[in-house]
Order: C-alpha cells, then structure tokens, then sequence
C-alpha cells in the first residue's frame, strides 16, 4: 500500500455561508486559496515527499490540487471520480442548520456537525465507504511504494480513513474531524490516533 496523505480542499462559498455542497462546483474562496497555498507550503516545511497528486474532479478540490502541485513542482494534479463528494440528493444546497429540521430522526450528531444518514437521492455512508474501498484497493496496486496525496472532501475523505483503518463508519463520522486544509496521514507506519498530520479550527459544512 502506498503511503497516503489526504487533504480536503479549501473553502468555497457554500463552505463560509453554511451550505451544503454535494457535488455543486464553485470555485475555492479568496480564504480557501490561501489555505491551499498553506497546505503546501506545511507540506514543504515538513519535508514530506509526495510523488503524486490526486484529487476530486470537482473544481474546488482541483484547485486545490493546482496550487499544491505548483508549489511541489509536480504534474497537475490527476481527477479521480471516486474522490467526488458525497451525492446529496435532495439535501443539496440545503442550509446546514437545516439538517435536523428536514431528516430527523435519522441524522448523527457528531460534535459540531450533524450528518443527514438517508435523503431522497443521496449516497449513505456505507455506500461511500464501498466506493472508498475499491479505491484504495486501485491504489494498493497502482502506486505501490509511492507517496501519494488525496485532494478531496469531509465525507469520503472520513470513509477513506474508515476503510483503510478497517474502523465502523458511524464511530468514524463522530471521532475524526476533517476541516477545510487539513491533512492525514493513512500508512502502516501510523495509528489511527495520530492520523492528523496538519489540522485546522475551522469548521466548515
């Protein structure tokens, strides 16, 4: 398995006014540019060496991928569909405060976020960490002993985890924070307790 550092992308304007994005594409924010650039220039400081750059095909994560590619002096980054955020269904666009309103009671609260488990439409948490799986089962075989990064976002960036530390996704959506430019790390060399590589105090929807 290859050494996987994961990086969600950085703000977008549904993220700064509370919406949910699913799979709506809008660029990264002027604050979600400069947490890119931050993300990269951490992951220079820190040494880490990174051979090749993932991300979502959705702009926001793109960009994201852009900016830290051009910082590393790597290739532009390659668009992976199984990155994509979670399909939302009827719950997209919808005002984050909302959540509890229109699903329950079939929402989980984890902390400061509330995650809508079923809605019209929208991919449940099982069927994410699925897709998750056979992705990283893709990337065991085509990246063997490379380091790679992951641009992508909160609700398949926590089912990657789940999959790849073989951990139960209702515990994983309510112990793992996954902020706007964060980072993790998923290797046999590490632990699930100290995945966290780079970590922010934002909290965005």
């Amino acid at each position: 398995m290859p050494k996987i550092y994961l990086a969600r992308h950085g703000q977008n304007r549904n993220n700064a006014n509370g919406i949910l994005n699913g799979r709506t594409d809008e660029p990264l924010t002027e604050l979600g540019i400069e947490q890119a650039n931050q993300i990269a220039t951490k992951i220079k400081k820190a040494g880490l060496t990174i051979n090749k750059v993932y991300s979502s095909p959705l702009s926001r994560a793109l960009q994201t991928g852009q900016i830290i590619s051009d910082h590393l002096v790597l290739p532009e980054p390659t668009p992976i569909p199984e990155l994509i955020e979670r399909e939302m269904g009827a719950m997209n666009g919808q005002r984050v405060c909302d959540i509890e309103k229109m699903c329950a009671p079939d929402v989980l609260q984890a902390g400061a976020l509330t995650y809508f488990l079923h809605a019209d439409g929208a991919e449940t948490f099982p069927e994410i960490r699925e897709r998750a799986t056979k992705l990283l089962d893709y990337l065991k075989t085509a990246d063997k002993g490379n380091s790679i990064l992951l641009v992508t976002h909160d609700g398949i960036g926590k089912m990657l985890y789940s999959a790849y530390y073989d951990l139960n996704w209702m515990e994983t959506l309510k112990q793992l924070s996954f902020h706007n430019s964060d980072i993790l790390i998923l290797s046999e060399d590490s632990t699930p307790e100290n995945t966290h590589i780079f970590k922010t105090e934002q909290h965005n929807a």
